[in-house]
Order: C-alpha cells, then structure tokens, then sequence
C-alpha cells in the first residue's frame, strides 16, 4: 500500500521507498557552563543525522532542581523557541536524539524519547543511550516479575530499573553495576545533579568523544557536534572507559572485563557525519579512500562518476580522481524535501524517489554513468534512481557500491530490516544486477574496506578489527533476544 500522504517522510521510508539502513541515535552533554541546555541543544542539532524522530534534553540547575523537556520532530523546531530553553536552566544537561531502534518503531510515544529520569534514594538521574541491548528482553521480564513498572517500550530504560536494584551507594557505582548486566552495544551520557558520567561498552561498538569549551566538559557522539559550540577535541572515549566528570575533571574507571575493540565499521561508511574524526581518521578521507579501493577493485569504460547524494559523495569524488573518469553532480537533491499538503493522487505517490533525487538531464544524456552509492539493502531505491537516469538518456549504467553487500540485520542500534528482505541474504551479486537491471553492478569487498580505514592487511579473519556483522554475519555479541525468537546465526565455517 502506499503511503497516505504523497510528502511524509516517515510514511516513505516505513512503506520501502527509502531503503537505507536508519541511523541510530545520539547524545551529548554539557557540564559547567552557564545555560548548558543551550550548548546541548546545538549539540543535539549536529547530531540531527543520527535520528530525526524525537529530542529530549535534562537539565539541573542548584535552585530549581532537575527540569526536562521531550519532543517530537526536529531539534530545530522544538528546541530554538525561548520559551522554551528558559524552562531549562542550569549548568548541566544531557540530551538525546532518537531513530526509534527498538520499542515503537514509527510510532514514537512521548514516553520512549530520552533521555529518561530516575529519582534514587541519593539524588536523581537522567541517562541518554545510544546503541541496542541485545538481552533486553530477559532482563525486561527478569525485573517485571521482581516488580519493575516500566514506563516506556525502549531497551534502554532497563538500565535506569538495574540502576534501582543495585546495592551500591553511589549512582555511578550503580551505572558500572548495571551495565554489567548489560549485553550489547551502548555509548552512555548520564547526569546526576553535580555530575557529567560517559560510558562505552567494552567492544566500544558506538563512538562517544570528550571535549572541552571555556571552562566545562563536554560529551559527544561525534566531533562534528564539538564544533558547532566552539569546543576543543580531547579524546575519545575508550571501549569499556567510564568517566565522571566534575568542577573538580574528568576521573575515569574501566569496569569491565576487558576484550578486543569492535568499533561499528558502517560508521565510516555512512552514519558518522563526514566532518566528524573517528579514531584519528578523517570520516570523509575514509569514504574518498573506500572509492579509491572500488576503482582498483571494480574499474569499468564510462563518461561519468556521479554520487547519490549526499553520503555516496566523497567516495564518488576517490573513484574519479583514481580513475580518471570525470565527476560530475548528475543527481541532484532537492535539499528542502519535508511534508506539504497536496492532495494524495495516485500519479503523485508515483513520484517516490523523484521527490526527493532529480536528475541533472543535461549532462546525463548519451553518457555511461557509474552511480557511486553508500550500500543497497532491500534495492528499492536504486532501481528507481537507476530508473530515472536512464529516462534522462543514459546509454548504460554501472553501480559501484561503498561497503559489501548487506547480508545480516544490525541488532546493535541500527535499524535494519529482517535479514529475508535483504537483497544481499538472497540474491549473489550477478543475480543483484539482474534485479537491478544495470549494465553492471559491484560492491567493495570486505578487505578492500578494511584497507580504505587503515588496515593495510585487511580484515583479520580470526579476529576482526571492526564489528561488521551486517556484512559477514559475525556476530561479536551473540543477540540472546533474537536467537530466543528464532534468529538463526550463520553456520561455522
């Protein structure tokens, strides 16, 4: 069916006409300056990519206490009106952007945005959390038959329930507690009334960086968020690292068991904002390089290298200059796609991807194009765009894909779809080209990616560098709640 209404964002990705994988979530957090709800708030604004379904922001302020406002939409038309930045003083606050990956997909409910709330027999505390626990369910049902009233559908307001169980006597002692109960991926930011707290999971799968701005400390998913206040880079957060941090700095534990890293690798790829650094790397220099593999690994006789825009951009602009093959913008995105109120035909909901993507005609015509893109998951969308070069003239149309093909969901904090409607768990590359119907289609294998992010040996078979279960189905945390429902992991070799 399709969507009810021609212009709504959410209706086309839920109906399939956008079949990227759905970005996580983010967080961010301010201690020590004046108004620090307003510092989280333009954090939370260069974190808008990583979830534009719902923001939340808590704050406390020595007078007034813990304050928190939660809201539907984009940080930019909630969280700039001064009436309501006033109802959040303080010189600390947390916050939180959502793509909602576990509880009501689509259908937020206000009680599932973050971050959440506790008020424990030493003082209160909000927790923001980006990344998905795989043994949630276990411990949903564990702590509900112990008497737990959940509030929310999210995995995430376990932690703030074994929190509340635990019998340590501090509430960071309680956060180490919990999240050791804790199976998964988690990127943490929490706040009590007097302090700023940042935890990442031993395999330290979701990014989480420190920074500093004038005197306070600020906490992030990404650096590109540091920029936008004016915030100095200081280090990234390690796999399995808690820091607490104070007026006093930055105290920091390491309460787990340690293991090797498996930082998330489809962040390079896609979700990470190009102008972010991720372990020393530029994001964008990573995605020029995984072009500059593709054009060693898949080069093909064309006119043009055109990206689908945005994220297929800088590994476009690494497949020409290795190439040689001219770059050229044939795909144009309409930068002001949002909802209006034309009436629902039939003709218009066919438009799909043109509402959103046009074709450059002009340059397009009687050329052989390679379209350079991000990934393909369920393929809906490049078919319409592969569509729609050739009604603008293409004489044939190559595909070079950014990352392997997608064969294994995602189970921490990335919404993928179940692993049947994965072209790539179906189909073998040749028989993807088919569905397709391009002149030729390739992806970047694994090691070629590997190289593209600095390992010059490639991946490390016996013990991968990265988590890149989407694409291998290697699993470094076995997703306890998906195998009790069925989820088959793939066989030993």
């Amino acid at each position: 069916m399709p969507p009810a209404h021609p212009f709504d964002v959410e209706a086309w990705q839920d109906a399939g006409e956008d079949d990227k994988p759905k970005e996580e979530c983010g967080v961010f957090g301010v201690l020590g300056v004046t108004e620090a709800a307003n510092f989280v708030a333009l954090g939370l604004h260069a974190l808008q990519h990583r979830g534009q379904e719902a923001g939340g922001i808590v704050c406390h302020d020595p007078d007034q206490g813990f304050n928190s406002a939660r809201r539907f939409g984009y940080v930019r038309d909630n969280f700039t009106k001064q009436s309501l930045m006033e109802t959040l003083p303080g010189p600390l606050a947390i916050g939180h952007v959502r793509y909602s990956t576990t509880g009501s997909k689509g259908q937020t409910a206000i009680r599932d945005v973050q971050p959440f709330f506790g008020e424990f027999s030493m003082g209160g505390a909000a927790i923001a959390h980006n990344g998905n626990i795989t043994n949630a369910d276990a411990l949903r049902r564990e702590l509900i038959e112990r008497g737990s009233i959940f509030q929310s559908s999210s995995d995430s307001e376990c932690i703030i329930h074994l929190m509340a169980r635990s019998l340590q006597r501090t509430i960071p002692e309680r956060m180490e507690d919990a999240l050791r109960r804790v199976e998964g991926a988690f990127s943490v930011v929490a706040m009590t009334r007097s302090k700023l707290i940042g935890v990442r999971d031993p395999l330290g799968v979701r990014p989480l960086v420190l920074g500093q701005v004038a005197d306070g400390w600020v906490l992030s998913s990404e650096t590109c968020a540091l920029d936008i206040i004016g915030a100095r880079f200081v280090r990234e957060i390690e796999p399995g690292e808690m820091v607490v941090i104070t007026d006093d700095g930055v105290e920091s534990r390491f309460p787990f068991r340690p293991v090797s890293p498996r930082f998330c690798i489809f962040e390079h790829v896609y979700f990470s904002r190009p102008d972010s650094i991720i372990g020393g790397r530029s994001v964008y220099d990573t995605r020029r390089r995984i072009g500059v593999e593709l054009a060693r690994e898949a080069p093909v006789e064309a006119d043009l290298v055109c990206p689908v825009p945005d994220s297929g951009t800088p590994a476009a602009i690494g497949y020409a200059q290795e190439s040689g093959i001219p770059y050229a913008m044939g795909i144009v995105r309409n930068q002001y796609m949002g909802r209006t109120f034309i009436e629902p035909t039939e003709q218009i909901r066919n438009m799909g991807v043109r509402l959103k993507l046009n074709v450059n005609r002009a340059l397009i015509e009687g050329k052989r194009v390679i379209l350079v893109d991000d990934s393909v998951v369920r393929g809906t969308t490049s078919r319409k765009i592969k569509e729609m070069i050739l009604d603008a003239g293409a004489s044939e149309v190559h595909f070079r894909i950014a990352s392997p093909p997608t064969a294994w969901p995602c189970f921490y904090g990335v919404d993928t779809p179940q692993r049947e409607k994965l072209l790539a768990a179906t189909m073998s590359e040749e028989e993807m080209r088919e569905h397709l119907a391009v002149d030729s289609l390739r992806f970047i294998s694994l090691d070629g990616l590997y190289r593209a992010v600095g390992e010059s040996g490639g991946r490390n078979a016996k013990c991968p560098q990265y988590c890149d279960a989407c694409f291998s189905g290697d699993y470094p945390v076995a997703p306890s709640d998906q195998i009790e429902k069925g989820f088959e992991l793939k066989a030993a070799e």
